[in-house]
Formats: structure tokens, C-alpha cells, sequence
């Protein structure tokens, strides 16, 4: 039976939920089964979309005093980064810990070795992507006094837990757990939506709210950073690694997989057990 069938109606305005369940094991396998250099370089396009959405976040919210009018305009410019990487088919460290999963607990006699190298290839590749677009607008000049004044604001808000030490880091993680909740939702939402103004508001609104609470997302926070490596004086790239970028992926990895793949993968096994189509 067709999977539209199956699960709802070809003419609704949105996929059912577990349409979109299946839709994230097939992409899992589909984005597994690539060569690594496809992986790569699919990779090094997120974590440039990354950088520009950051840049862009920071420009909109600007001279806004107004808290929640800044907070909206600053994940409203880094929704535009989520939206490039959604609908382009790039690849986010974060958003294969939801779509991986979403294939490997349904099928885990996968071989250990392709899930390694596809972590490797886009964990690698997004911090590339992200420090290539920060070096060439560095290099360009383009941006103000102004909008390096803000970006400090930014990363000092991220790494404030560096300053608490043990349990800052472990906030850290728990931070990371909430972002990549929520990104995961953005994933989901946007794979439910059928046509481009639906996914972008669809992407829009889980965005907002992770920016707004300063969750800490890897990929988002690789793009903050990397124009902060070029620009901070006051952190050393190695403390954006390890203060940051080390729990927040281990927070990622948990909230994507186990609050969004695990969950909905229980939630839907009855519509999901009889012929699934994935293999």
C-alpha cells in the first residue's frame, strides 16, 4: 500500500507524525549510505550556512533594547540559517543525531564504522564550513565596530559557564539536551510541512526559542565562535572547545536521539512495524 495511504491522505496540508518517523529513518540511511566526500563536503555547507545565520542574528537584534523584540529578531536571523540547511539537503552534527537514530534503532545491525566516519565527516565539517565563512568576512571588512561590540555580548553569554567549572560544564550539557529538543522538533516540524512557507515557519519557531533561552547548540554555537576566534580577545579557541562545544555536542547527542527519535519511534510503532520500507 502507498505510504500516503497508509498514513493519511496525498492532499493534506502537513505529513501525519509518522510519516514524518519514517521520513527521518529513510533520510538516516539515505545520508549513511553517501561516499565520505559527499558527506564532507554536505557538511562543510551547514556549518557555513551556521556561520551566516549567526552573523545574521546579530545584525537584526543591533541596538535593540526592547529584551523580547531582540530575542525574536535574533533567532529570527538565525532561522535563516536552519532554513538553508533544511531545505538544501546540507548535513548538521546535530541534525544526524535525530536522523541517524531515527534509522539505527530500527535497524542496528549497521556496521560500527560508516556511524564513526559519518560523525567524524560532519562534526569536521561544520567547524570547516564555519571557520571558512568567518575567515572571508573577516578578510572582507564588511561589518562595523558596532557589530563586533554585540558579538562579544554573545559569546560572553555562552560562556559564562565556564566560570562555574564542573557544574558549569555539566549545565552545559543539559543546555545542549534542550537545544537539540528543540531543533529536533524544528527537524520535525519542517519534514511535516508540505510546501517552503511551512517550513520555514515551521523551522521559525523551536529557532526562536532555543536562541532566546541560550540553549547551547554545537553547530550554531560553531558559527558564533568562529567569527570569535578571529575577533575575541578574551577567550582562546580552545576554551570555546572545551568549555562549550565538547558538552553542548554531548547534550545534542542525548536530546536528539533519545527526546526526539527514541520517543516518537515508541510512540509510532504500531504504524510503523508493518512494512516500513526502511532496509
Amino acid at each position: 500500500m502507498p505510504k500516503e495511504q497508509k498514513f493519511g491522505t496525498a492532499d493534506r496540508q502537513y505529513k501525519e507524525p509518522p510519516e514524518v518517523v519514517q521520513a527521518f529513518g529513510e533520510n538516516g540511511r539515505n545520508h549513511l549510505s553517501k561516499e565520505f566526500k559527499a558527506q564532507f563536503l554536505l557538511a562543510i555547507l551547514a556549518g557555513s550556512f551556521m556561520t551566516f545565520g549567526a552573523v545574521f542574528s546579530i545584525l537584526l537584534a543591533t541596538g535593540v533594547e526592547a529584551k523580547g523584540l531582540y530575542y525574536l529578531l535574533s533567532g529570527l536571523g538565525f532561522t535563516a540559517a536552519y532554513v538553508m540547511v533544511f531545505l538544501s539537503g546540507a548535513v548538521l552534527f546535530t541534525e544526524i543525531n535525530i536522523l541517524l537514530p531515527s534509522y539505527l534503532f530500527r535497524k542496528p545491525s549497521v556496521y560500527f564504522m560508516p556511524i564513526v566516519r559519518f560523525w567524524f565527516a560532519t562534526y569536521i565539517g561544520n567547524m570547516v564550513g564555519a571557520l571558512f565563512v568567518a575567515a572571508v568576512i573577516q578578510l572582507s571588512g564588511s561589518l562595523t565596530p558596532e557589530f563586533y561590540g554585540e558579538l562579544q555580548v554573545y559569546l560572553s553569554d555562552k560562556m559564562k559557564f565556564k566560570e562555574a567549572g564542573g557544574i558549569g560544564w555539566f549545565q552545559v550539557v543539559l543546555s545542549g539536551i534542550l537545544a537539540n529538543w528543540l531543533i529536533g522538533m524544528a527537524s520535525f516540524l519542517t519534514t511535516a510541512a508540505r510546501d517552503v512557507t511551512g517550513k520555514v515557519v515551521a523551522t521559525a519557531l523551536p529557532v526562536i526559542l532555543f536562541v532566546a533561552g541560550n540553549f547551547q547548540h554545537s553547530a550554531a554555537n560553531m558559527g558564533y565562535f568562529s567569527m570569535g576566534v578571529f575577533s575575541d580577545t578574551e577567550h582562546a579557541w580552545y576554551e570555546y572547545l572545551l568549555f562549550n562545544l565538547v558538552p553542548a555536542s554531548i547534550g545534542n547527542l542525548i536530546g536528539g536521539a533519545l527526546l526526539v527519535s527514541l520517543l516518537f519511534l515508541f510512540a509510532y510503532r504500531e504504524e510503523l512495524r508493518d512494512g516500513d520500507g526502511i532496509e
